[in-house]
Parts: C-alpha cells; sequence; structure tokens
C-alpha cells in the first residue's frame, strides 16, 4: 500500500491577478495541470499571449507529494522568481498546477529580493482567487459477482468507491476506483459478505 497522501488539493480552473512594484507589472496566470507536457504547451501559449514582456518565469508541482516540479527564472537573476513562487505552491500545500508570472519591467531595478517578493506576492495572489479542489489517491479495483450477489456488492462498492462503472453479462463486473486506504476493506468486506463468491482484481496502474 502506498504511503503517499491519501488526498490532495489543486485548482478547479484558470486564475490571473496582477501586481504592480514600482512601475513593473507583475501578472500571474495559474492552471491546473496533471503531466509536464501541459505545463509546457501553457508556458509557450503565454509567452505567445505576452510575447513583449520582459520575463515569463514558470513554477509547477505534479502529483500527490509534488515530486515532479520545475521552475524556470527566465532571465531574472538566480533564486529570484522561478524558485520563490515553487515555495509559495508548497506553502499553499496544492499540486497538479503550474503559475506563470509575467513581468513588464518598469525602470527600477528591484534586486533579488524585491523581486522574490514581488514574485511570490503575485503567485500569492492568483492562488487565493484560485477554487481549490480535491484529488484522491486512489486504486482501480475489477469486481465480479453472480447477480444473486449484486445487490449486496453494489451496496459496500458505493459506500467505499469515489466512482464506479458497472456491465452486466453472465456475471456482473464492476469497475471501482477506491480510495487507497480503503482498498482492504473493500475487498474484506466483499469476501465476507459474498462468502468468497465475488473476486476482485487489483488493476495496475
Amino acid at each position: 500500500m502506498s504511503n503517499s497522501p491519501k488526498r490532495y488539493y489543486t485548482i478547479a480552473g484558470r486564475e490571473r491577478a496582477e501586481i504592480k512594484i514600482k512601475g513593473s507589472r507583475f501578472i500571474a496566470s495559474a492552471a491546473p495541470i496533471t503531466t509536464r507536457e501541459q505545463a509546457l504547451v501553457i508556458v509557450d501559449d503565454l509567452r505567445k499571449e505576452f510575447y513583449d514582456a520582459s520575463h515569463n518565469c514558470f513554477a509547477y508541482r505534479i502529483g500527490g507529494e509534488g515530486l515532479l516540479y520545475r521552475f524556470a527564472e527566465r532571465g531574472e537573476p538566480n533564486g529570484s522568481a522561478g524558485k520563490p513562487k515553487l515555495f509559495v505552491l508548497q506553502k499553499f500545500e496544492m499540486s497538479d498546477l503550474i503559475v506563470v508570472v509575467t513581468r513588464y519591467f518598469g525602470g527600477t531595478r528591484l534586486g533579488i529580493g524585491g523581486l522574490a517578493r514581488a514574485y511570490s506576492e503575485a503567485t500569492e495572489q492568483v492562488l487565493q482567487l484560485c477554487k481549490k479542489t480535491e484529488v484522491w489517491q486512489t486504486q482501480t479495483l475489477r469486481i465480479m459477482c453472480t447477480y444473486q450477489d449484486v445487490d449486496m456488492v453494489k451496496r459496500i462498492i458505493q459506500s467505499i468507491a469515489i466512482n464506479v462503472t458497472e456491465q452486466f453479462h453472465d456475471a456482473v463486473e464492476f469497475v471501482a476506483r477506491v480510495p487507497i486506504d480503503r482498498v482492504q476493506d473493500c475487498i474484506d468486506l466483499i469476501a465476507q459478505q459474498t462468502n468468497s463468491r465475488a473476486g476482485v482484481l487489483i488493476v495496475n496502474e
């Protein structure tokens, strides 16, 4: 059984926020993602949208523990733009998202500390606008049973699973996404209530 978090949080949709500091504009764009490829597409799209900006810096986290992550300064001093945004994502305990902050230089140099604060503040502003949504860590189970046991099995699955589909043939097959910490409970209950007539297969994903 996995030791990773049973659920974590991401954002429901895209949001944008803007702050101004000493003449510079910092435009923060947040978007939900689930893959590195999606993140890079968003970065490329925003670079095209803000083609005349001084910088387009980003940070993203993917997965329950945020172990897949990346940040980029994109021309800003090392540690002043990408890394502060990543720290904010960690602070908000959110994953499966990317934040791109676009900067239009206003003529006044902010220094590394000032830039880090500005990029952090822009990131916080956009995340505060975002609607949080839960992502459950699940395991897919295939459950096969006879029509004799279908009502009992269905009640057990519906009380535990995040979602379920069913197919009726000579026997009945359910495909259920079950929270990681309830997988063994589901298997045990089905075995007990059907006297082991129903079969449960853990689907490798």
